[in-house]
């Protein structure tokens, strides 16, 4: 008799409006009013409370906008030191735990209990870990339990604020039912404007409009919503490692001893990975550089940045580690870089820090990337 597949067990956690409540910690002024963490006057809304939530304000809206929308609220710029530190604590107690876990985002992860109800109880288990993250770094966040990644994640933000919620196997579709379109991830502002077109605002109606009509109205994604709006997922939870990383290194045919010339290198590869990093839209939390002397001694050193995917600020950081490892009027064998504790969403991620200035300017510089390749834009200058 051939053996069943055992029933999905999934959980959703997400810290809530993260950036806000390490502000909190820090300051509790901030507590109870609205408060909103972005860029600088023409940056957007990263996060904020949800005392500024009551104003209309939300993540992703122009700063400006918030401050029309809610004049009297606090506006801060945000501190990614501290995010980021705050992320790693999280990470570092859901590790320790969770048989299997992936981290989505800086303050959202995906743990994946499947079989694990023959040694305990899943729920219980998981309710017990959100305990021990409140009291441990005193942060705020919620979790959602069910057989699949996306209605998991919808039930997490059913229970926030502060607060958990399982959906039991057999009343995803129900669970669903009832809710707007635009709760379903992947459903964006486009889709959800010409579902309610032809009349389709709950998620019921998306499961009770015939397949054929849907794919003919949004094209080949009806065929997927429809499968979602009965609560079927197949995304899996994938394996967290710190040791994934995006690097490269760099063997001279000659060994070089032209500090100027390792400089340029140095900045050069550094450029190749950033671009990498945000291609895969993420982020990373660790910067290496290894350097390798003719006779093959090889020396490396790292350390833990706040969370970032830009030259401009993972190339000070890679010439500081190269001057701490340089053994000086050593000609050197070979030079490399590696980014690593990388993290996904890197453009979600960015807000409380970018400017649209600097958004833009990246994004314009990846572009030529992707047209002309990846040598085509080069900063000017590797000195120090």
């Amino acid at each position: 008799m051939a053996a069943t597949t055992p029933q999905r067990i999934i959980a959703h956690f997400d810290l809530d409006a993260f950036f806000v409540s390490v502000e909190r910690l820090f300051n509790p002024a901030y507590i109870g009013v609205p408060l909103i963490v972005g860029g600088k006057e023409r940056g957007v809304v990263s996060t904020c409370s949800y005392e500024a939530r009551q104003y209309g304000v939300h993540s992703a809206m122009p700063i400006q906008q918030a401050k029309r929308l809610c004049p009297n609220g606090i506006f801060i710029g945000g501190n990614r030191a501290a995010y980021s530190h705050y992320s790693r604590m999280v990470t570092q107690i859901i590790a320790d735990k969770a048989p299997l876990f992936e981290k989505a985002s800086i303050d959202e992860f995906y743990i994946d209990l499947t079989g694990m109800e023959r040694f305990f109880d899943p729920f219980q288990w998981t309710i017990d870990l959100r305990q021990q993250i409140i009291n441990e770094t005193k942060l705020p966040i919620s979790f959602g339990m069910s057989t699949n990644k996306m209605v998991a994640k919808i039930a997490t933000d059913a229970a926030k604020p502060n607060g958990y919620l399982q959906v039991p196997f057999g009343m995803e579709k129900e669970f669903l039912a009832p809710l707007a379109v635009g709760k379903i991830p992947g459903v964006g502002k486009n889709t959800q404007q010409t579902l309610e077109s032809i009349g389709i605002k709950t998620i019921r109606q998306i499961a009770e409009t015939p397949v054929a009509l849907l794919e003919k109205v949004i094209g080949k994604y009806g065929v997927e919503l429809w499968h979602k709006a009965h609560g079927k997922h197949e995304g899996i939870v994938a394996p967290y490692h710190e040791a994934k990383s995006i690097s490269t290194e760099r063997t001279f045919e000659e060994n070089v001893l032209d500090l100027d010339r390792l400089m340029a290198e140095l900045v050069t590869m550094t450029e190749r990975v950033g671009y990498e990093l945000r291609q895969e839209d993420k982020m990373a939390g660790c910067i290496a550089v290894k350097i390798r002397y003719p006779n093959f001694d090889t020396n490396s050193r790292q350390i833990a940045v706040p969370y970032t995917c830009y030259d401009d600020e993972i190339i000070p950081i890679a010439k500081e580690l190269f001057h701490q490892l340089y053994k000086k009027n050593q000609p050197v064998r070979l030079l490399g870089i590696r980014l690593s504790e990388l993290t996904n969403h890197a453009q979600q991620t960015n807000l409380f820090y970018n400017t649209e200035k600097k958004t833009d300017l990246y994004k314009a510089i990846d572009d030529l990337k992707n047209k002309f390749g990846k040598l085509a834009v080069k900063r000017g200058g590797g000195k120090n």
